[in-house]
């Protein structure tokens, strides 16, 4: 499902992930878990993440790939009677916020802090260089609804948005295998059913437990104790108490944009979840927001410059001593993973 949403999503990742989530380097592990692969420090997780507009290019064979979803998508919908104009990947190279997060770490906290209440995520798909963003603003708000229909299925709303509502069986038809419109017709004819990606991959699930292992080891190595321990205490002298997490600090803002937007907390697997596109700013008090979005930067400056002094080094060292040694023992099944990967 996600796979689906983020290939029908033709590049607008909403995710903000900043470049000072990315190492420099590349990792031991990353060489084998391709491009994108990040630790995250702090969350006892590793991550796959998407940068906006990052500097990974994608291959011909990507390109071409993405090529022929645009033409599939522009079929269906003359089929379905509206005009689409299939978009070159080329085109979708660069969003509105390529240009943020080209900067470097300190700049981009300076300007929009983590990018989290800085930048209405829900305006990134509404780019007018896209001809179809204007195509469906030409119509009436009674044929919008249709074309979303359309292009996203009966879920679809306005810039790629999808909102699904599961309901009390997770395993129903209607939760398991939702109707994506034009899109999601599209990306299965190209890329191919999701369900079985998803099975070929069961066969690491033993190698992503040992990551997710790996990583809490990384953690719990007294060395990181000790940075987290002088990164908490830096903020705390900078005006910033109480963050204990390298994860804190964004939670913290996070949690005061949810408050604000009216976002419920993420259900933990629930049934009647709702999976939807970013929310708008467009009816938040605009005061509250300010007021936000400066705590948001003077809290990532100092964040910024407490991980600077207090905290990268030594959890880099770690991370490539613990990666290291993690490569070494299970090679095997790390070039298996990068072989398969390769392949899609």
């Amino acid at each position: 499902m996600v796979a689906v949403l983020a290939l029908a999503g033709c590049g607008n990742d909403k995710t903000p992930v900043t470049s000072g989530d990315q190492k420099s380097a590349k990792s031991p592990l990353a060489e084998y878990m391709g491009e994108g692969f990040v630790s995250s420090s702090g969350g006892g997780t590793f991550q796959v993440a998407s940068r906006v507009g990052g500097a990974q290019q994608p291959s011909e064979e990507d390109l071409a790939k993405q090529r022929k979803v645009q033409d599939a998508t522009a079929a269906c919908m003359k089929t379905a009677g509206f005009e689409y104009v299939a978009v070159p990947p080329e085109q979708n190279a660069k969003n509105k916020f390529t240009d943020a997060f080209s900067l470097p770490p300190d700049k981009f906290a300076e300007q929009y802090g983590y990018g989290i209440s800085t930048i209405d995520w829900s305006k990134a798909g509404a780019d007018d260089t896209n001809p179809n963003t204007k195509i469906r603003a030409a119509l009436s708000p009674t044929a919008q609804k249709a074309y979303d229909k359309a292009l996203n299925g009966p879920n679809g709303g306005p810039n790629g948005t999808v909102v699904i509502q599961g309901g009390d069986d997770p395993s129903s038809t209607k939760t398991a295998d939702p109707d994506l419109g034009c899109q999601g017709k599209a990306v299965k004819e190209v890329y191919g059913d999701g369900k079985d990606r998803q099975a070929d991959f069961k066969k690491f699930d033993g190698l992503f437990k040992d990551i997710q292992a790996l990583q809490k080891r990384i953690d719990s190595d007294q060395r990181v104790v000790d940075a987290t321990s002088a990164w908490s205490d830096c903020l705390a002298d900078a005006g910033h108490p109480g963050m204990k997490k390298i994860g804190d600090p964004r939670d913290e803002i996070q949690k005061k944009l949810d408050a604000l937007t009216g976002t419920p907390a993420p259900s933990k697997g629930k049934p009647g979840a709702v999976l939807t596109g970013p929310p708008s700013f467009d009816k938040v008090d605009s005061a509250k927001l300010a007021d936000l979005r400066k705590d948001e930067i003077a809290l990532a400056v100092a964040d910024q410059k407490c991980k600077a002094a207090k905290y990268d080094d030594a959890y880099k060292k770690v991370q490539y001593e613990q990666e290291q040694e993690f490569v070494n023992q299970n090679k095997a099944q790390l070039e298996a993973y990068r072989d398969e990967m390769a392949n899609r």
